[in-house]
Formats: structure tokens, C-alpha cells, sequence
């Protein structure tokens, strides 16, 4: 598109949006406002947060750039995302009315109180954050760079800067309310495209006739092969179970109906949303099947649009990319503000002191993932090693630890080492990672197998599951 015009108009809607976020948030005062939004979000403003988050980066420029080179394979991370929100909404809505703040309180309260599981748990969901934040600065940066004509890695600090201001102005609750406003921009924006980039190559029987017929099977498993499709649709799910922003919706909304409403409603949605990016992308590679980098369909795709219409759906794209992204940073913040500086200083900041250092800790976060985002240009093969490595194990352990009493310690250490491990082991054998496609089926059977054989062949918990919510309450409240 290559318009400088583009920048300025996005810097405008970015100001409106940050304007509405210190509005709404101008009188918080204290660390739990600004990391969970007082525990008050109701069930539509925790809808429409949910929906711009999971509409993000990997669903535009990540889904759409599977549908363009395997067709209705495309609609594989919708499937992933709707079913793994969906089974959130079922399995942990109730963990809401224990009032944990991060994922390492709440597997700390699985494993019977253990320290062990609470600082390594707390280590590895930090890097979860960081990772998916800098898969939302690298698909920002090539909106950007694409939609203005500037560098690519200068795109990615535009976009970094952004969200320290997009986040920093007004903490989760101010990005609850823009990320319910910029949701309604990103459906328009994403159905707008994908019926006139059909329109703009001739009508569907034009998309038919330029997709390979075994990208037109159902899920492009024809194209992909059964067990690529299903790691890719299996790991996409692992990221909603496992991965901390969700768990913050979770611990942030003002009731368990309240959070199994708005999940429920958002992977309804999702599910109907997931052919839209596989649409696009087919229709984009009737439009041009020589795209050197698939990354840049769902941008291409908006050569079919007038000029204006462009332009809002571009706007449309970067918006999904800052809903994503702004809640993995509070996310990340939320895990420095009470793993990691707890474990650093042993106890938790003063109450005076948390929105400060909340932002300070916010510019670690950024700085950190934008370090990832610039090793790497490929949003898809950089979420699903991502999740493949660092969630796997994170997975199981949260689903043992939910329903299994006597899961401990030592079977959530071998969970999470034992999907590191096998991800990692694949990975590194190219072989392997043809056969399966990402890491993720053998990864988790193996974390599922270590952690049950470790669990039975090591004692049980000392501590009650009661006796150990008392301690991290009293550890969280009694300091705060």
C-alpha cells in the first residue's frame, strides 16, 4: 500500500482509543486496579475484551497466510481457539471465587503450596507473556510496515512504543474498554474484506478454480496432512487453556456466570469467525498466487478495497494486533508485580507504589518482547513453537491440578519439563517436525504420561487445598 497517510490516521484512532482508556480509569489508585480492574469487569466488557484479544494477530495476518497457501486449513486456528475458550468457560470458570491474582498462585494451590512450582511456574508464564507479546509486535510491525513503506524492524518499535502507552495510560481496565471497542472495528473490518476480495477476483468459482483441490479438502488435510492440521488446531487451543491473559479475564471479572458467559459467547463467535481468514486467504491467492512471503495476504487482500475502505480495514488489522498484545502486557506486568518481585524482595509492593511500578515494570515487558519479535518474521511457526515449548506442560498441569487432588509438586515439575523437552527434542529433528508439524500432540502425551507416573511414585500433599489458599491469600493480602 506503501501510504504515509496510513500512519497519520492510525496515530489518530490510537489517540482516541488511549483518550477513552484514561477516561475510564482515571480514579484507580491502587496495584489491583491496574493489574485486574478492581475484580469488577462485567460480563460485556469481558466479552468484548475476550473477542478483540483472541481476533489478533494469529487470525488475521497468521490465519489468513495459512489460507493462503493451504486453503480452509486456514480455518484450523479458529477451530483451535473457539474449542480451547470454550473448554476454559467449562473446566475453569469456577477457579474465579479463589481470588488468585496469576497462574503460579493457582498452580501453587494445586501442588500443595509448593515454592518450587510457584517460582518456576511464575518464570515460565512471564516468557509465555513475553513470547506472545512479541508475536503481536512482529504482526504490527509488518501491518505497518506494509500500509506506510517504512522498515520493518523500525515498524516493530513503532509498535512496541504504542503499546507502552496503549496499556501504561489506564492498566486492564482501560484495555478491557478499548479492546471492546476496537472488537466491533475488527468484525467489520475482517467481514468487509472477505466478501469483496471474492467480489474483486471474479466470485467464488474463480477462488474454487485458483486453490489447489487438496487445499479445498475440509481443513486442507488433504494439503496438510491429518496429523499437521490437528497439532496446529491442538497447539492454537493449548494457548488459550494455558496461556496467563485468558487466566487474567478469569481472575478480573466480577463473577463466575460473568466469565462463562462472555467465553461461551466469544468461542461461538470465533467459530463462525474462523472461515473468514481462510476465505481471504484463497481469495488472495486467486488474486496473486505469487506472493514471496505469505505473511503479507491479508495485507495484499486489501488491493481489492477503494482507497477509504482500505484504510479502515487496515486500521481494522492493526487494532486486532493491539487488542491482542495489550493484554499479554498486562499479563506480563501482572506476574512481575506479584511472582517476581515477591520473589525477589519477599513480599509485595507497597500499595502507594503499585501503579508505578506497574508502568516502570511495563517497559521491561516491551523492551524484552520486542528483542523477540525482531529474531523472526513468521507469525505462525513462531506461536506454535512458542506455545509448543513453553505450554505444553503448563496444560496438563493446570488440567491435573483442577481435578486431581492428588496431583503434586513433583508431578507439575515433570509435566512442565517433559513437554519442554519432547517439543524441544522434535524441533530439532527435522523429520519429526514434517511428520507432525509443530510439536504439540507429543509433547503433551508425554508431559500427560511423566506427570501421572511421577504424581503416584512421590508422597502426597501435606497441605490441604483450604490450608494452602489461606497461606497465598494472607502472602498476597496481608502485604498489599
Amino acid at each position: 500500500m506503501n501510504d504515509n497517510n496510513f500512519l497519520m490516521w492510525f496515530l489518530i484512532y490510537a489517540a482516541c482509543m488511549m483518550f477513552v482508556g484514561w477516561y475510564v480509569t482515571r480514579h484507580q489508585k491502587t496495584g489491583e486496579d491496574f493489574i485486574l480492574g478492581g475484580r469488577k469487569l462485567p460480563m460485556l466488557l469481558t466479552l468484548g475484551s475476550t473477542v478483540g484479544t483472541m481476533v489478533g494477530t494469529g487470525s488475521s495476518i497468521g490465519a489468513v497466510s495459512f489460507g493462503y497457501a493451504n486453503g480452509w486449513a486456514g480455518m484450523l486456528y479458529g477451530i483451535g481457539g473457539a474449542t480451547g475458550i470454550l473448554l476454559t468457560a467449562w473446566l475453569f470458570a469456577p477457579v474465579r471465587k479463589l481470588r488468585f491474582m496469576t497462574m503460579s498462585e493457582e498452580l501453587c494451590y494445586y501442588t500443595g503450596g509448593s515454592k518450587i512450582v510457584k517460582n518456576m511456574v511464575a518464570i515460565i508464564i512471564f516468557l509465555a507473556s513475553i513470547g506472545w507479546l512479541g508475536a503481536h509486535i512482529l504482526g504490527g510491525g509488518l501491518y505497518l510496515a506494509w500500509a506506510s513503506g517504512i522498515d520493518i524492524n523500525t515498524a516493530k518499535i513503532i509498535v512496541a512504543v504504542g503499546f507502552i502507552f496503549y496499556v501504561g495510560i489506564g492498566g486492564y481496565k482501560a484495555v478491557s474498554w478499548i479492546d471492546t471497542l476496537q472488537s466491533i472495528v475488527l468484525f467489520a473490518g475482517f467481514i468487509l474484506l472477505a466478501v469483496l476480495s471474492v467480489s474483486y477476483v471474479g466470485g467464488w468459482d474463480v477462488v474454487v478454480a485458483s486453490t489447489d483441490p487438496k487445499a479445498y479438502t475440509l481443513f486442507g488435510i488433504g494439503k496438510l496432512g491429518i496429523y499437521p492440521a490437528m497439532s496446529l488446531a491442538v497447539v492454537i487451543c493449548i494457548g488459550v487453556l494455558a496461556t496467563p491473559s485468558y487466566r487474567q479475564r478469569i481472575y478480573s471479572a466480577n463473577s463466575t456466570k460473568a466469565i462463562r458467559q462472555s467465553f461461551v459467547i466469544t468461542g461461538l463467535l470465533y467459530m463462525g469467525f474462523s472461515f473468514l481468514p481462510a476465505i481471504i486467504g484463497m481469495a488472495t491467492h486467486a488474486m496473486d498466487p505469487s506472493l514471496e512471503n505469505s505473511s503479507f495476504a491479508f495485507l495484499y487482500a486489501t488491493n481489492a478495497l477503494p482507497h477509504v475502505l482500505a484504510m479502515v480495514v487496515l486500521i481494522a488489522g492493526m487494532s486486532a494486533n493491539m487488542s491482542s498484545g495489550s493484554s499479554d502486557a498486562i499479563a506480563g506486568v501482572s506476574i512481575i508485580l506479584r511472582d517476581i518481585y515477591t520473589l525477589i524482595t519477599g513480599k509485595m509492593p507497597p500499595p502507594e507504589k503499585a501503579i508505578n511500578l506497574s508502568r516502570m515494570f511495563l517497559l521491561v515487558v516491551i523492551a524484552l518482547a520486542l528483542l523477540f519479535a525482531l529474531t523472526s518474521n513468521d507469525i505462525i511457526g513462531y506461536i506454535t513453537k512458542m506455545i509448543s515449548m513453553i505450554m505444553s506442560g503448563m496444560c496438563i498441569s493446570v488440567l491435573f491440578g483442577r481435578f486431581w487432588h492428588r496431583f503434586n509438586w513433583q508431578g507439575c515439575v515433570a509435566a512442565l519439563l517433559g513437554g519442554s523437552l519432547t517439543s524441544l527434542a522434535i524441533i530439532l529433528t527435522p523429520e519429526w517436525s514434517k511428520f507432525w508439524g509443530n510439536p504439540s500432540i507429543p509433547a503433551l502425551t508425554v508431559s500427560l504420561v511423566v506427570s501421572v507416573v511421577v504424581t503416584l511414585v512421590t508422597p502426597k500433599n501435606k497441605l490441604s487445598r483450604e490450608e494452602v489458599l489461606k497461606l497465598i491469600t494472607d502472602e498476597r493480602e496481608n502485604n498489599a
